[in-house]
């Protein structure tokens, strides 16, 4: 890589290149897009970004556990420019190319499980999530589609339906999808159930104000990403996943912030040998470069018509280029492991500084999928200091990103090829962030 990978600060950030660059965003740019730290990045690489003002800062956020396999990876870039430099699209619905084919392909290899598979490509997590549902529904004849609280799916309109969290994903954009059903999920932190008994409560809930033979399928991220990183209890996942089975309920595992590597197992609902029915997955699938999949049994994906799935752009042949290169790298290099050495390095430090600071009520996460979530004296979530916190990390030259239903939650997504004393000097920064409070 040609980032140099050390933090550097040159300016304060954000730097006066980047003010002038914002004061031109918002005389340009829909105020609806919101910034989380606004450096304008020229160059990116490992767990660098270097921005307009020549600082570089240490990147705990992957552009939303997107580059997993770094920003701007060697093995992408080639097969990129060799792709672009033969053609950019022709629509795989009208005159198909082998890229398209070879991704389906591998995800049909990779993703859990050993049935036969079917994979549909597609541009974004939220239309990989529609069409999960379309199949499901096809495939079943029934309606009804279950979610879970803490859940985050999109923010089209079906999909800002099944996303839990109001504020800032669905406020004044309704009304929205019908038949969608929101049950309680698996939250150890909060309510201190055990993955059985948790799922209890949820099947009781479905079988109560749904009625199992009305649901096409139920759709639940093995980790809840944009809620705030909560890791179910062990047996949550597979006990839906069997109620899914007896019930004739199709099983939508949504891996688009879980997937390729990210929690130290190629996807997160292997952990506990969970195989979906359907997965649904974007982000790290192409080292960057838009595309999304929705992967399965062979019998529900076939279920649509022909010419019921699709998408002018879905899997743009640059893009599946960027994939084909993406897995390769993740398989040759072993990204999950790297993943889990990361998920090693952060959870003890971030309990010692639990242990120094009350405000850190919880740490939890898998793999390099780690978060914190603060809460004041009382155990009410904390999202003033959260945000402070961030802004504080921001400023010693950190990428850090908030999550959580509540706000309370800051999230770490370092991509997978950072440096072991990049990271370290992160948590160190983090360290010092908290002890000046």
């Amino acid at each position: 890589m040609t980032v140099g990978q050390e933090r550097k600060l040159v300016t304060e950030i954000p730097g006066p290149r980047s003010v002038e660059l914002m004061a031109r965003v918002r005389r340009s740019v829909a105020r609806g897009i919101g910034i989380a730290l606004p450096v304008f990045v020229t160059e990116a690489g490992g767990g660098i970004v270097v921005d307009a003002d020549g600082n570089q800062l240490i990147d705990l956020g992957s552009g939303i556990a997107v580059t997993n396999v770094g920003n701007a990876a060697p093995q992408v870039v080639s097969a990129v420019q060799e792709q672009v430099a033969r053609f950019t699209h022709t629509c795989f619905m009208v005159t198909p190319y082998a890229g398209y084919l070879e991704v389906c392909e591998a995800l049909n290899r990779i993703t859990p499980g050993d049935h036969e598979k079917r994979s549909v490509l597609l541009n974004s997590g939220a239309e990989a999530v529609e069409n999960a549902v379309k199949i499901a529904r096809s495939h079943t004849r029934r309606n009804a589609v279950v979610v879970f609280d803490h859940g985050y799916h999109g923010r089209t309109n079906l999909t800002m339906a099944m996303t839990a969290k109001n504020a800032p994903y669905k406020d004044g954009f309704g009304p929205f999808a019908p038949e969608v059903y929101r049950v309680p999920t698996s939250y150890p932190y909060r309510d201190g159930l055990s993955g059985p008994e948790a799922a209890a409560r949820a099947v009781a809930s479905i079988e109560k104000y749904v009625g199992a033979s009305n649901v096409a399928c139920v759709v639940i991220e093995p980790i809840h990403g944009e809620g705030g990183f909560v890791v179910p209890a062990p047996g949550f996942l597979p006990a839906v996943a069997e109620w899914c089975r007896s019930a004739g309920v199709v099983f939508v595992a949504d891996e688009i912030q879980t997937g390729f590597g990210r929690t130290g197992d190629l996807f997160a609902c292997s952990h506990e040998g969970v195989v979906p029915d359907l997965i649904t997955l974007a982000k790290g699938i192409a080292g960057g470069l838009p595309l999304a999949a929705v992967t399965g049994r062979a019998e529900i994906m076939d279920a649509p018509h022909v010419s019921g799935l699709g998408g002018t752009y879905g899997g743009n042949p640059v893009a599946c280029a960027a994939s084909l290169a993406a897995i390769s790298m993740m398989e040759a290099e072993d990204l999950p492991a790297r993943a889990r050495e990361i998920g090693e390095i952060m959870l003890p430090a971030l309990r010692d500084l639990a242990a120094r600071h009350p405000i850190i009520g919880d740490v939890r996460g898998r793999g390099a999928m780690i978060a914190i979530e603060l809460v004041t004296a009382s155990g009410e979530p904390d999202p003033i200091a959260t945000g402070e916190i961030a802004r504080a990390c921001h400023a010693e030259g950190m990428v850090v990103l908030t999550a959580g239903t509540y706000g309370n939650v800051l999230r770490f997504l370092p991509p997978l090829v950072m440096p072991p004393e990049l990271l370290r000097e992160a948590l160190s920064l983090l360290a010092k962030v908290f002890d000046a409070r």
